[in-house]
């Protein structure tokens, strides 16, 4: 039996997106056991997959924080007998954690920091997806599929059933609309996202479940008859099973667009610091990505910022709530079946 480690240790959008390497893995070849390092967040999101023989968490900003919490982690790793690394971060702690932990093949980027401690290196191409980037590191990536898939459990889907029952949405057109991220620049204003609630407010028909995380618990989102607040009140595969029963999902370039790729939702993608150029747009073809082109100041960073560089923020003030509103109309019934 082969042993296959998978090392991602980045945010919780990427680690969704890695998510058909593990399900070409184990339909490739059933002799292999896959392991997956990742963050406490990223085990959040992977747990109950069934093609993960263990998780290893490396909390590399809590108990495994410094040069003692790597060490512990190389000796997991060595304990294992890993026959095969795939590193998918480009970072040097990941590539060093492959090389001290005693494994034989090692896969990464070209453009990783750690290169030079592979035994094979995969071209990084720029203008793919990153789920495309992310099965080269297979020979055989060819698939018509290749879909992102999540699990969770059976808890998670009762939870997010009895919801739907005791918020009477069975038989309306149900929006989920995630309006938060780590990173202002990724985040369209506030107040836009509320005039498009207020809108939105107007038809009967509509029911709309506002989503993210507890430290997004702090945005001041307006309150109507019909939009059920939900900001840090389901965990991430509570998440994903709310996104397969809703008909829309309107989020920001953040892991909520990740997360509803792996549904038949229609996706509306707001995208301002960032292009979808980098490769992390909606992997789902039932979905837009609403931007402003054109701008000489975009992209301004891989991840957004903390503030405009140019004090302006056209990028997504020029998105205003009327063309969001528009779009949401317009494709409410696009859900893929």
């Amino acid at each position: 039996m082969e042993k296959v480690l998978i090392i991602h240790t980045a945010f919780i959008g990427d680690i969704v997106l890695s998510t058909p390497i593990i399900e070409k893995i184990k339909k490739t070849n059933n002799n292999i056991e896959v392991y997956y390092l990742t963050t406490p967040a990223g085990k959040a999101v992977l747990q109950n997959n069934p093609n993960i023989k263990e998780i290893i968490v490396y909390d590399k900003r809590g108990v495994h924080k410094g040069i003692k919490g790597f060490l512990e982690i190389i000796k997991i790793i060595k304990s294992l007998k890993i026959d095969r690394a795939f590193i998918l971060h480009r970072y040097l702690r990941s590539s060093l954690i492959a090389f001290l932990g005693n494994i034989r093949e090692r896969v990464g980027y070209n453009i990783a920091a750690g290169s030079f401690l592979y035994t094979k290196k995969v071209e990084y191409k720029k203008e793919k997806h990153e789920v495309e980037r992310i099965l080269s590191f297979l020979d055989d990536n060819k698939s018509d599929e290749n879909k992102i898939v999540l699990y969770p459990s059976e808890s998670d889907v009762e939870k997010v059933e009895k919801m739907w029952k005791s918020l009477e949405l069975y038989g309306k057109n149900v929006i989920a609309i995630a309006p938060g991220s780590k990173w202002f620049t990724k985040m369209w204003p506030i107040e836009y996202f509320n005039k498009v609630l207020e809108k939105l407010a107007l038809n009967n028909n509509i029911k709309i479940l506002v989503v993210g995380g507890k430290e997004e618990e702090g945005l001041n989102i307006e309150k109507y008859d019909n939009v059920e607040n939900l900001i840090g009140k389901s965990s991430l595969l509570e998440l994903k099973a709310i996104f397969d029963k809703c008909n829309m999902v309107v989020t920001n370039d953040s892991s909520p667009i990740h997360i509803a790729s792996s549904t038949k939702a229609f996706i509306v993608a707001i995208f301002g610091a960032t292009v979808k150029e980098f490769g992390f747009y909606p992997w789902s073809k039932n979905s837009i990505v609403v931007e402003v082109e054109g701008l000489e100041c975009r992209p301004c960073g891989i991840h957004g910022g903390k503030t405009c560089p140019k004090n302006h923020f056209r990028c997504m003030r020029e998105i205003t709530p009327e063309m969001v509103y528009d779009i949401i109309i317009k494709n409410m019934n696009m859900r893929g079946e």
